[in-house]
C-alpha cells in the first residue's frame, strides 16, 4: 500500500496535508494522534470510502480511480459506521455481504465467524437489538467474511469489553502475511499489537517509527507525541 502526498479538504477546512505513507505486506501499523488529527479521514481514503483532494493512492499496485471494485475485494474495513443493516439479524447481515463478495459456503463461513466473535447465540437477533459492543464484534466479522489480505480498522475497540478486545487482538495478530492499519486512542494497545506507529497532528504526518521497544518508556514517549505534546 502506497499513499503519496495525500490531501483532503472539506470546503476551507484541511483534514489531511501532504501525507505520504508506505505499508508493506504483513505490516501492522497503528495510526495515532489527537482528536481532529485526520486519522479517520486517512483510513477512509485508504479504504476507498472517500477520494483524496490531492495525491495518489495505490493498493496492491492498483489505483482506486480505475480498480476500485478489485481493491475493495482485498479490503476488510471496520469504520466508525458499522455498515450493518439494523432491520436484519446478525446472520442475515453476514449472508447479505457474503452474496456481495461471492463468498463460497457463505452460511458456513458466517456461522464460524459468529462463533468466533461470541455471537452464535445472537445469530437470529436483529442488529438494532444488539449492544454497541456486539455490533462492533459483528462489524469485525463482516470485515473478515471474505478473508481479505488488508484490514483497515478505525478505532475497532469501540464498545468492546475485555473478551472482545482479546478477540480483536487475536485477529490483528493471526496472519503474518495480512496487512493491518488501525487507529486507536490507546497507545498501549497500539504498541502491543503493531510493528510500527505513525502519528498525525493537524493533518500532517509528524512521526513514523518502528515499535521495537514495547516497554513503558516507549509508551510514554508515543503517548506524548500522539497527544500533541512533542
Amino acid at each position: 500500500m502506497e499513499a503519496l502526498g495525500l490531501g483532503r479538504r472539506f470546503g476551507t477546512q484541511v483534514a489531511l496535508r501532504d501525507v505520504t505513507l508506505r505499508v508493506g505486506w504483513g505490516e501492522r501499523v497503528a495510526v495515532l494522534g489527537p482528536n481532529g488529527a485526520g486519522k479517520s479521514t486517512l483510513l477512509r481514503i485508504l479504504g476507498t470510502l472517500a477520494p483524496p483532494s490531492s495525491g495518489e493512492l495505490h493498493i496492491a499496485g492498483l489505483s482506486p480511480r480505475h480498480d476500485r471494485a478489485r481493491i475493495r475485494r482485498r479490503l476488510g474495513i471496520v469504520a466508525h459506521q458499522t455498515y450493518l443493516f439494523d432491520a436484519l439479524t446478525a446472520l442475515e447481515n453476514l449472508l447479505f455481504y457474503g452474496q456481495l463478495y461471492d463468498v463460497p459456503r457463505a452460511r458456513q463461513r458466517a456461522a464460524e465467524l459468529l462463533e468466533r466473535m461470541g455471537l452464535a447465540a445472537r445469530a437470529d437477533t436483529r442488529v438494532r437489538q444488539l449492544s454497541r459492543g456486539m455490533q462492533q464484534r459483528l462489524a469485525l466479522a463482516r470485515a473478515l467474511l471474505h478473508e481479505p489480505d488488508i484490514l483497515l480498522l478505525d478505532e475497532p475497540d469501540t464498545g468492546l469489553d475485555q473478551d472482545g478486545q482479546a478477540i480483536l487482538a487475536a485477529v490483528v495478530r493471526e496472519h503474518a502475511d495480512r496487512t493491518v492499519v488501525l487507529t486507536t486512542h490507546h497507545v498501549e494497545r497500539a504498541v502491543a499489537l503493531c510493528d510500527r506507529a505513525v502519528v498525525l497532528d493537524r493533518g500532517r504526518l509528524v512521526r513514523d517509527s518502528r515499535v521495537d521497544d514495547r516497554g513503558s518508556d516507549a509508551v510514554r514517549a508515543l503517548s506524548l507525541v500522539a497527544a500533541g505534546g512533542g
